[in-house]
Order: structure tokens, then sequence, then C-alpha cells
């Protein structure tokens, strides 16, 4: 049960939250702070409607009051919405009040915005004025928006690297929004699944364990918070996020996870300590509101004029026990991997969709793929060489879609008989970057899939300890032979990608951090992949998207 992404695409993953340098000063861990700010978690938004945006924030009233602490004063945080960044032209104002209980986290549902406009948003709490926030507004129901632009990212190990993916991002000052796909944080402690195949941790992790109960889950994200450059990120640009397995626990279904153990108590208990952190940090309405509640429905829908309808899917909290691809009930029927309501509520949006893209946020691969299983680290000291010939043989990842293929032919079939043009899967989950044309039942080219790489987990090179774009060249030779339908893949890279939407095509632009041990790594463009409307295959394109 520990093929599949582990043994191939990634072997182990990290712990993800964030924490960047200014100048030469490291900001410390919440813990061990000395900023007397008391939105020293910067300010985020994020689900933009055509009227209206979720705003966060944190407060920290008193130097006690640390998260996941349980303690500190019921307090009133003001907040105001304006046209210009210099707050002339106050649009909505308002107040609420936080306290211990939800962490003194401020999330709310600014309404009456207008369409498709640009909106400044900050926090006061007594004297103190949070940074500055930038959100923009989705386009209006029935407009038909030119051109969108979207940053795309996943799976961000905080031992792993410093996060300047999303200090790229932000300076672009071109997105409309960042879709996350999942694994925003990591659950690991301290030396495990770090940089690089002997997992060392480039930064330590906050609590320095593995996170269990609510307190461990609000200090990660905390800690995660405290990241420049994703502070940089959030308050630019709205956020569209959904979770994957690390945000509870690696290899999580409805029931259990494989890396939670029975001493670590009721698996149910954590989940939903994992989810309410969530809930409470991040800038998205759960089961339809902003209010932080019972932390369950994430999977949700957004459009953007009748240029895109996006449909972020919820992939872990539903899904039966994953099975080996060996075993005869990794067909059965009973199986799922969305839960019958969600594969419902996806189909029907496709179906009904008035929108020229209709774009899914999912979390792991759709793509039916086979793949050889990367060396072992010992087989890679002996051979030294890129041949490594010949291939043991190769097997689907049963952690993706591969693993409930009943669903998978569900969804297809639904999209192929309905005649539904223009579906693009947005994937991350791999660590890894492909474009894929996506076969339905019947062999024919049904949908797209653009996969990102991660931000900083660990990849095939990492884990042998082999130099890039040695051993995995062969690896993505091997892939491509065997999956024609796998148009492009990189194994090695890691960074962030850029998608352009407009009503004729869109275009993926994959970019690659330099050294993601530097927290002033630079970045440079891997590949461009583009689809046009009406054909769902992926072609090649020689030209970046700029910035």
């Amino acid at each position: 049960m520990r093929t599949g992404r582990r043994q191939f695409l990634v072997g182990g993953v990290g712990l993800a939250a964030g924490l960047s340098v200014l100048g030469s000063e490291i900001l410390s861990t919440p813990a061990e702070s000395s900023t007397v700010s008391p939105f020293r978690h910067g300010v985020a938004s994020g689900d933009p409607l055509p009227d209206a945006v979720v705003l966060w924030t944190r407060v920290t009233p008193t130097e006690q009051s640390l998260p996941g602490s349980g303690r500190g004063p019921r307090v009133t945080v003001r907040w105001e919405v304006a046209l210009d960044e210099a707050f002339t032209d106050v649009v909505r104002s308002g107040a609420v009040e936080t306290d211990a209980t939800r962490d003194h986290t401020v999330k709310l549902d600014a309404t009456g915005l207008a369409p498709a406009t640009d909106h400044w948003f900050r926090f006061t709490y007594g004297e103190a004025v949070s940074p500055t926030g930038r959100t923009r507004t989705a386009p209006a129901p029935g407009s038909t928006p030119e051109r969108l632009r979207f940053g795309v990212v996943s799976c961000a190990n905080w031992q792993a690297g410093w996060f300047s993916s999303y200090r790229h991002l932000a300076e672009r000052g071109d997105l409309d929004a960042v879709i996350h796909l999942g694994d925003y944080l990591y659950e690991y402690q301290p030396g495990k699944y770090s940089y690089g195949h002997r997992n060392e941790d480039v930064r330590r992790h906050d609590p320095p364990r593995e996170i269990i109960s609510l307190s461990d889950y609000r200090r990660r994200h905390a800690q995660y918070k405290t990241d420049r450059d994703l502070q940089a990120l959030h308050a630019a640009v709205p956020f569209i996020v959904t979770w994957d397995d690390h945000e509870v626990a690696d290899g999580s279904w409805a029931h259990g996870a494989y890396e939670h153990q029975a001493r670590e108590g009721s698996y149910a208990k954590r989940a939903r300590a994992a989810r309410r952190a969530y809930d409470e940090w991040m800038p998205v309405r759960i089961s339809g509101t902003a209010v932080v509640g019972d932390g369950r429905r994430i999977y949700r829908r957004l459009q953007f004029g009748r240029l895109v309808d996006l449909s972020m899917l919820d992939l872990r909290s539903y899904r039966s026990k994953r099975v080996a691809e060996t075993d005869p009930a990794i067909d059965d029927p009973g199986r799922t991997i969305t839960g019958e309501h969600q594969l419902a509520w996806l189909s029907g949006n496709l179906a009904t969709s008035p929108c020229r893209w209709k774009l899914v946020g999912n979390p792991v691969m759709i793509s039916p793929v086979t793949v050889p299983p990367r060396p072992a680290a010992e087989e890679f000291a002996l051979s030294q060489t890129v041949s490594l010939t010949p291939l043991r043989s190769s097997a689907p990842n049963t952690d993706e879609w591969d693993g409930y293929p009943s669903d998978r032919r569900r969804l297809l079939s639904r999209v192929e008989s309905d005649g539904t043009a223009d579906v693009v899967f947005l994937t991350g989950d791999v660590h890894t970057a492909w474009a894929n044309d996506v076969p339905g039942p019947t062999g024919g080219i049904v949908a797209t899939e653009f996969v990102c790489s991660s931000l900083t987990s660990n990849n095939v090179d990492d884990f042998i300890g082999a130099r890039p774009r040695t051993v995995s060249l062969t690896l993505e030779a091997a892939i491509q032979a065997e999956n024609p339908h796998v148009r492009f893949v990189n194994l090695d890279d890691h960074g962030h990608s850029v998608l352009e939407v407009t009503p004729a095509r869109i275009q993926m632009d994959w970019y690659a951090v330099d050294d993601r041990r530097d927290p002033r790594s630079g970045s440079r463009r891997l590949a461009s992949w583009a689809v046009k409307a009406g054909t769902a295959r992926v072609e090649p394109v020689g030209r970046s998207l700029g910035a």
C-alpha cells in the first residue's frame, strides 16, 4: 500500500508552512516572535464572487494569546473595503468579534461589492492597523471577459525549502486569483520527508512534532502565515483553495489515514480538529459560509462571467479506503473517491454550465497512467546510470482516480454522452508537472488535464539523490511510451504555474525555481502547453504569458 506517488513520483513528502526572510532578518515562529503588531499573520482574501469576497486576518491581542494557546480576551476588530489604496473611497466597513474559541481569527463575507473590480481592505484593532490587502471580485453573471489569469499551486513543504514561488506570483500583478489544489500545509514532524533523499530540514516546523490536536493544527497554520512570501501573495490576490490529505494526515480517506496510528487516538477527532483549524485560518467558504462552523463541506462552485465555471473538489473526505492495484475490489462500483452526492453535483455542473470553459479543481490525477517505480536510492548508487534498463513493471497509482475507476468511468461517460466540451482538470498532489489528454471510456479524448509541480515538496531526483535531468529523463520517456495521452511530463523541478483563459483557448505556463533552499531564488519558464476551444487536445506553445 506504499506504492504510487510515494514510491515513484514522490517517495515521501514533508510538512509545509512558510517562513521567509526580510533582508537578512528571519522572522521567528509565532511562539518566539518579537514583533509587536497584533496583525503578525497578515491579511488574506478568497472565494471571489461578483458581489462579495471572503476577508481574513488573525489578531494577537496579548502576548499570551498565541495561536493554539486557547488564551486571550474577547476583542472587536474593525474592517474596511475601499476602491483605492489610500482608503479615501470606503465602500463597505464593519466590526467582528473574535476570541480564543476561534483562535482569534477574523473571517467575514464582505458583500455588496462591484463585480470585476479591484478592492483594497484592511483591519484595525485599537490603534493598530493591519497591512493593506488587495482583492478582486469575479465578473458579473452573463458578462464575457476577454481574459482571466490564475496562479496554480500545490504541495508546499516548509521543511523542504522556501516559498519563492509565492513571491514570484505576488510580483506579477496580473492575476485574478490563485487556485491552491491542496497540501497547503503538512502534518509531519521535523526530519520526516524534508529536503532531498537525506531528509535534511531547510527550516524546522512548529510545533516540533507530528500534529494531531486542534492546538497543534492551529500552530502549524500560524507558522505558515509568518512566511513573508505567502503573506505577500495572500495580500495581493484572492485564493481559491481546497484540501488534499496533508491538511489532516497522509493518505487520508473517509474513516482513517494510513499515517494515522492507533496510539494517536481517534482519527475522527483528529480530522475534526484539522478541518476546524483550516476553517478558521483559511479565506474560504466552507459549508457555504464564511462563518467558522463545522468545517465539513469544502467542495463548491464559482463562476467568472460566461468564461469560466470552476468546480473545486474534495477527494479525501468521502473516499473509500485505498486498495492495491491487484485487488479485485478496486473495480467495485461501491467504492468511491468523490462520494455519491459530490459526483452527481460535479456531473451536473459540467452538463449545465453556461460557461465556455469548465474547470475542475482536482486534488489528485484523473488521467489513467501506469508508471515504472522510481529507482530506490541504493539501486541508483549501485548503477549510476541513466539507462536503468530493463525498467521494472509499471503500475497505476491507486491513491489517484486510478484507484477508483468506477467513479472515473461514471464521470467521463457523462461528459462523453452529453457532448460536454472544454472540460479542463487542474491537478496537484504528485509533485511533478504534466499536460495530459484525458481519454474517455470509449477511447476518445474527452477532456484536458494540467498538473502543477510541487512548490517545494520532494520529487524523483530528490528522493533518489540523482542530479536533475538525468535518471528522470529515462523515467519520463518510459511514461510517455506507455501512456501516449501524456503529452508533457517533468519529474524534477519545483515551482508554480500560471493559467490564462480566453474564449479561444487555455494556456498553462510552468515555472521552476532555481534553488528551493535559497529564499531569494529566481525562477525560469519550464514549458507552456495550450488547448484550443472545442479540441480537448493539448499542444506545445513557444511563448510564455509574460511577467
